[in-house]
């Protein structure tokens, strides 16, 4: 038992770490939102010193002060590694009367007499909330707490959540970005992009109480919905009506799971300000709990219009054959595996459309490029025609096409289906006064028992289309009649 518990500590400290670097934040320079963070919680709480830290293995880095100081202490002796561990508000209203840091250098040799720190929170790799750091004051004489003031520093916490998420997101799309073969070039002249998306435009604080259902906003939410500021506090209906009919029930939902459960609520989705624009926007909370009772909700909204169509982009492109406009090699085989999936667990037919351009080489030698990729795009365009119902369509190599032919009416009379694609396939293309055309073969083959993986269907289509390829050669070559 004992060695089961150290095994799951060791696991959540490991996750935690994880947490931790990928916000990339260990050992960096100062930076502006989060230096005014720090000043705004110190004025708050009234104490000379606020604090944002980021726990690492065996030290305690600290990302913003409000007063001069150290950067680093020992984790040991750190009163935020209790914050963390326990992973809740942590307020020690006398330190010498604490038997736990009453001989910590920060007490003996720094003087610190108060302590209040709030966990940080961003997500693992696993996508489970870990605590990385703190939000904390300290003051060189004891005090007790005001309970609005410890709200005010969780609220605060909350905030500096919102831009630890901010950056982790920037740094996915930065990924992300990397892995897209037509951006690169583009995106390293486009760093500007990724500079604002590492930092909160447009965000402000909101504040739900249950009592009444009234809402308090910050100047930036009623700017995010395209409100007046400082016009009337809209109750939650007039709020929720902002959102398109798809989204309402899920915001709804939302609301009620961190209200009956007393969890934090996370969500992005759609949103239409006041004059009808469409945008995407990000809400965060905790749960506001008296007396065992949660009475409110406290959180930031932001507006993440741009970002969110920045990763729809990359993801799209990273999914996309540049030349032809259809699907890329990966983008395919993610889709036939999903396919065989539906075909084995449903029982529907699934068929495999393997195609090889005649005549590729040809133009290209005789031609040039240029009027190779023509061809290719014209490949391309043909497989795009409606009379294909949506089947999912690829170029997986230079002159490689596939076809994922799932739809009843296509799969009934696959000789047709066949017949039609090598009509289609058949484009001509000009340069220099020169004119030739390209053809088709094509290879379909049914998915049964005997296909275990997609090397196997896709094995089993090659060969149909290399056969079909010699018919067709074997035709060309038979003498004509007389």
């Amino acid at each position: 038992m004992t060695n089961d518990l150290s095994a799951s500590r060791r696991y959540d400290e490991e996750a935690r770490a994880a947490a931790l670097q990928a916000l990339a934040l260990l050992d960096t320079a100062p930076e502006q939102e989060f230096d005014a963070l720090v000043a705004l919680a110190a004025e708050l709480l009234g104490c000379p010193t606020a604090l944002l830290n980021l726990v690492d293995h065996d030290r305690l880095f600290v990302k913003a002060r409000s007063t001069p100081g150290a950067m680093s202490f020992d984790r040991d002796s750190a009163f935020c590694d209790r914050t963390v561990v326990e992973d809740r508000l942590v307020v020690i209203d006398d330190t010498l009367a604490d038997e736990r840091f009453c001989k910590s250098r920060l007490v003996t040799d720094a003087g610190v007499r108060f302590y209040a720190g709030a966990p940080l929170h961003v997500p693992d790799p696993e996508g489970v909330r870990r605590a990385v750091g703190t939000l904390c004051v300290v003051d060189h004489r004891p005090r007790h707490a005001d309970p609005r003031e410890l709200a005010a520093l969780a609220h605060l916490a909350t905030l500096a959540e919102a831009l630890l998420e901010a950056r982790r997101t920037a740094l996915k799309a930065i990924h992300i970005a990397t892995t897209g073969e037509e951006l690169v070039t583009r995106l390293g002249r486009q760093d500007q992009i990724f500079r604002q998306a590492e930092q909160i435009a447009a965000i402000g604080s909101w504040r739900l109480s249950l009592g009444d259902g009234l809402l308090d906003w910050s100047d930036n939410v009623y700017r995010i919905h395209g409100l007046p500021v400082g016009s009337h506090k809209p109750p939650l209906d007039d709020a929720l009506s902002f959102y398109p009919e798809h989204s309402r029930a899920l915001v709804q939902s939302a609301l009620d799971d961190a209200v009956s459960q007393g969890k934090p609520l996370s969500i992005e989705t759609d949103f239409l300000t006041a004059d009808g624009r469409l945008r995407r926007v990000r809400a965060m909370a905790d749960p506001e709990i008296v007396d065992g009772r949660v009475v409110a909700l406290v959180g930031v909204f932001q507006d993440v219009t741009e970002r969110h169509a920045l990763e729809q982009q990359l993801r799209r492109s990273a999914d996309t054959d540049a030349l032809t406009g259809i699907a890329n090699r990966a983008a395919f085989d993610r889709e036939l595996q999903e396919a065989m999936d539906r075909a084995r667990a449903c029982r529907t037919p699934l068929h495999l459309a393997l195609i090889d351009l005649d005549g590729f080489k040809a133009i290209n030698d005789t031609l040039g490029h240029g009027a190779g990729d023509d061809v290719l795009r014209l490949t391309g365009q043909a497989l795009r025609e409606p009379w294909l119902m949506n089947s999912m369509v690829a170029r997986i190599g230079g002159d490689e096409f596939a076809v994922i032919v799932e739809h009843p009416a296509l799969a009934a009379d696959i000789d047709a289906l066949r017949e039609r694609l090598e009509a289609a396939l058949r484009v001509s293309v000009e340069a220099d006064g020169v004119r030739m055309s390209s053809a088709g073969s094509v290879g379909i083959a049914a998915i049964d028992d005997q296909c275990h993986s997609l090397r196997d269907f896709a094995r089993r289509a090659d060969a149909i289309l290399y056969a079909a390829k010699r018919a067709r050669v074997g035709l060309r070559s038979m003498p004509r009649a007389a």
